[in-house]
């Protein structure tokens, strides 16, 4: 699991990550990406973490410094004020481990044609922008992607639930819920979590079928239809909604729905007090096992874990 790989980077003394402000100091994606990771290293000292901030012309010119992470941010308002050394920010960032972007700069990232074939959290506002350049990305209705070593939020608010998710990954929970006090955060959304506009906002004029078929599927979470009657019900033949899912949402219809279902479950069994048999019914599954082993290909524990770190952090 790509989350799971960012554990790795605890083992740097001190993990030293860049964000690279290229919107206005006060956006809510700077603040809440920021503001997270200061406090992080706040809490952990510089001797484990060290966040620094740098212009696009200060980290184009820059020596030759050496970061772990790498973001380049900019607020989705922003988007028509792309640096004009914007391959120059590319090329160093490439040399850091981890590297993306949140917000606007997630669109300037896949217009230079870098995100090819790596899923992606774009902005839903942004989607009319996207260069034909940028077609090869996979862009996903996800809150952010962390896809091998690429990273990208659709910022807003959801820059605050992608820094948290890092510092969970990196530091452990412990860290994560003390930031989250501080912040009087009570929740963080997952990476699978989506924006709710996106695929209405990037594909409802386009492609009306597809977004007809998502839509019968969040409606039908507790008894799942099959693909052959999601097909029928928006008209077309199975083939073709596999090739809209795979083209569009790089997944086939199966796959989606499943994970559709398995989001809601991670949900309830973080927000409701419903035991673990009964959020499987309510999501569609029969059996228990088959419930569990595919949450934990997803999510990389098990509905018991899952509930075991609600219990242990009631905070969230």
């Amino acid at each position: 699991m790509p989350l799971t790989k960012l554990s790795r980077l605890a083992q740097e003394k001190p993990l030293r990550v860049l964000l690279i402000n290229a919107g206005e100091p006060d956006t809510l994606s700077w603040a809440g990406l920021y503001q997270p990771l200061r406090l992080a290293a706040k809490f952990l000292g510089p001797e484990r973490l060290h966040v620094d901030v740098r212009s696009p012309d200060k980290f184009a010119a820059g020596g030759e410094r050496h970061w772990h992470v790498v973001l380049l941010v900019a607020d989705e308002a922003q988007a028509s004020l792309k640096p004009a050394n914007l391959r120059a920010i590319i090329d160093r960032c490439r040399g850091a481990p981890y590297w993306g972007a949140v917000g606007a700069g997630v669109l300037w990232l896949a217009d230079a044609g870098v995100l090819n074939g790596v899923r992606t959290a774009l902005p839903w506002a942004l989607y009319a922008d996207v260069d034909t350049v940028a077609d090869h990305a996979l862009f996903t209705p996800n809150l952010f992607e962390v896809d091998d070593n690429r990273l990208t939020c659709c910022g807003g608010a959801a820059s605050s639930d992608f820094a948290l998710t890092l510092v969970e990954a990196i530091f452990g929970a412990g860290v994560q819920a003390q930031i989250k006090e501080a912040l009087c955060i009570d929740r963080v959304r997952g990476k699978e979590e989506r924006q709710r506009v996106a695929l209405q906002a990037r594909f409802g004029a386009l492609q009306p079928k597809l977004t007809e078929a998502v839509s019968l599927m969040e409606a039908n979470i507790e008894e799942p239809l099959s693909t052959d009657d999601i097909a029928g019900l928006v008209g077309l033949s199975r083939r073709q909604l596999e090739r809209l899912f795979k083209q569009y949402l790089g997944s086939l219809p199966s796959r989606y729905y499943l994970e559709l279902r398995l989001q809601r479950a991670r949900q309830l069994l973080l927000e409701t007090n419903n035991s673990i048999v009964q959020v499987g019914l309510m999501c569609g599954f029969s059996s228990g096992s088959h419930f569990s082993t595919a949450f934990g290909a997803l999510f990389g524990n098990t509905p018991r874990e899952e509930r075991q770190r609600k219990l242990s952090n009631p905070a969230q």
